[in-house]
C-alpha cells in the first residue's frame, strides 16, 4: 500500500493570499493568522503575496489569476460574509464558494477556501482569533499540506 501525505513544509514555496476588504475587522485578523502560520512553518516573507479585493464575490477572480500565473504553490482565500436581514448573504456566500471551487478545479493549483459565513459578528470574531481559533491559520496550514502533497501526486 502506498500512502501519500502532505507535510507542513515550505521548502522555498510561494503562497498567495486573496483577502476581501469587506468586513475588514475580521479579514485582517484572518490574514494575520495565515501569515503567522506561514512564517512559523518556514515560508520566507518575500514568498508571501497578498492581493486585496473589495469583497467575497471578487475573491474567485483574483484567485484565478494568481493560480494561473504558475508562481504559487497554493492560493489561500480569506473573507467574511455575515448574515443580514436580506437574501444577499445567500447569494454572496454561494458565489464565493462556487467560484473558489471552480478555480481549484480549473487551474490544478490548491486553492484553500477561507471565507467565513456566519450568522453574526460574534461568530465571525470567534473564528478570527478568539475562542474558536483563527481560521486564517487553519487555511494556511491546509495550504502548506496541500502544496506538499501536490508534489507527490502523479
Amino acid at each position: 500500500m502506498q500512502v501519500l501525505k502532505g507535510q507542513f513544509q515550505a521548502q522555498g514555496r510561494s503562497f498567495a493570499l486573496v483577502v476581501a476588504r469587506f468586513n475588514e475587522l475580521i479579514t485582517e485578523k484572518l490574514l494575520e493568522g495565515a501569515r503567522d502560520c506561514l512564517l512559523r512553518h518556514g515560508v520566507a516573507d518575500d514568498k508571501i503575496t497578498v492581493a486585496y479585493v473589495p469583497g467575497a464575490c471578487e475573491i474567485p477572480q483574483a484567485a484565478r489569476r494568481l493560480a494561473a500565473s504558475g508562481r504559487f504553490a497554493a492560493v489561500i482565500t480569506l473573507g467574511c460574509v455575515i448574515r443580514g436581514a436580506t437574501a444577499h448573504f445567500d447569494h454572496v456566500a454561494a458565489t464565493a464558494t462556487q467560484g473558489v471551487a471552480e478555480v481549484a478545479g480549473q487551474t490544478g493549483v490548491p486553492v484553500i477556501f477561507g471565507v467565513l459565513t456566519t450568522e453574526n459578528i460574534e461568530q465571525a470574531l470567534e473564528r478570527a482569533g478568539t475562542k474558536a481559533g483563527n481560521k486564517g491559520w487553519d487555511c494556511a496550514l491546509a495550504a502548506l499540506e496541500m502544496a506538499d502533497l501536490w508534489t507527490q501526486l502523479p
